[in-house]
């Protein structure tokens, strides 16, 4: 069976994790250990969500969402001024 993926929340509190393990003197490496997940997948975590708050992750969300809203509409009237333009032709 598949591994869950962690929810955008998860990702920002294991890394928040990793920063305060570090200071606290653990290597990164251990750090990153600890909180179960590969090398590769922190760095990546970390290019994506580092340094996001909370709200900020919610404000993320909400534009992604909006912007999913706003190209279905787009698309949308396109199909539709494509149907027009082909019923203008005439085509008979």
């Amino acid at each position: 069976m598949a591994n869950k993926r962690p929810k955008p929340e998860e990702i920002v509190t294991k890394l928040r994790q990793v920063e305060v393990l570090t200071g606290q003197g653990m290597s990164r490496l251990d750090a990153i250990r600890q909180i179960g997940v590969t090398e590769q997948t922190f760095y990546r975590w970390k290019k994506k969500y580092g340094g996001m708050g909370a709200d900020q992750l919610k404000e993320l969300k909400r534009l992604q969402k909006e912007n999913e809203r706003s190209r279905k509409a787009v698309s949308d009237l396109t199909l539709d001024k494509l149907i027009l333009a082909e019923a203008a032709k005439g085509n008979f």
